[in-house]
């Protein structure tokens, strides 16, 4: 049996214990589970499982360093990396496996986490699906390019025969995918410190994913739960709200650039391939001026 590393960067995290115990619980096949204890390893309980490794960082370093310093530390043939914070589905390691071509990441169908009883939010939609929204330098917030949630592919995409699906971009919490497409092929998370630590973690993967001749899938034939914290469980990872947005902008220049030497596709070829897209214009001529008017840092 192939192993899984999963990787579980936290800082701060509330539900840190509560997350390893569900991906022991539930994972039927051979695991291995690296919490990363990002500047916080004091008070920190975990279960006393041979599974389960740590990494200590005495001081913060990031989110992207603290994925990169599981890896470093991972055995397995695959990684899956899950924020702090999540509820997997029974057996959904041997499902994720089962379905991963070497150059895929595979990202399990996502529900919303009732974190109070540790179940589904049966109310709240399921969310399979997200685009890459246009680098529009005249939006309200920031200008950059990232994943949003994208209902209407979910609801043209309903038939079981999209169970494993394209997916132009993803949330960033779960993420699943052979270990050697991240280390050789994508080379880790870029360290740059522009990117405050953690911003555009899932515009990065996907983005060198696709265009590096990979592709990025929705399995919904397993699932996970993500909690979205807000404000009623405060944020482990502090949201550095002008450095998020310098990230932002940062990345949708290199992107709409097609600076990644590895790349073989540009940026316009994976909007084609997803037309239409939210957000971005008829005019594909609009599309390559967003380079030249976004914030430069």
């Amino acid at each position: 049996m192939s192993k899984i590393s999963i990787i579980i960067p936290s800082r701060s995290e509330r539900f840190l214990q509560n997350t390893v115990v569900d991906v022991l619980k539930n994972a039927a096949g051979d695991i291995e589970v690296i919490a990363v204890l990002d500047g916080h390893a004091h008070n920190v309980v975990l279960p006393p499982d041979p599974r389960v490794k740590t990494v200590i960082h005495p001081h913060p370093q990031g989110m992207r360093i603290a994925i990169n310093s599981g890896v470093k530390a991972a055995s397995g043939k695959y990684l899956m990396k899950s924020d702090g914070h999540c509820l997997f589905a029974p057996g959904f390691d041997e499902v994720l496996k089962a379905d991963c071509e070497d150059n895929w990441v595979v990202i399990p169908r996502r529900y919303s986490l009732d974190a109070a009883s540790w179940k589904i939010h049966r109310n709240r939609p399921v969310r399979d699906y997200h685009y890459l929204c246009f680098p529009d330098p005249h939006k309200d917030h920031d200008q950059g390019m990232h994943g949003v949630e994208w209902p209407e592919r979910a609801a043209q995409h309903s038939d079981p025969k999209y169970d494993i699906d394209d997916n132009m971009s993803f949330q960033g919490s779960c993420w699943f995918m052979h270990k050697s497409w991240f280390t050789d092929f994508l080379e880790g998370m870029d360290e740059n410190p522009v990117f405050a630590g953690w911003a555009q973690e899932p515009t990065e993967i996907g983005n060198k994913t696709w265009l590096g001749g990979g592709q990025v899938k929705v399995n919904k034939k397993t699932y996970y739960a993500h909690l979205h914290k807000g404000n009623a469980y405060g944020r482990g990872y502090l949201l550095d709200r002008e450095g998020v947005i310098t990230g932002h902008n940062f990345a949708a220049q290199y992107w709409m650039s097609n600076s990644w030497p590895k790349q073989i596709h540009n940026i316009d070829w994976l909007v084609e391939k997803f037309w239409p897209v939210p957000t971005w214009p008829e005019d594909r001529n609009l599309w390559v001026s967003p380079i030249n008017v976004l914030r430069t840092i």
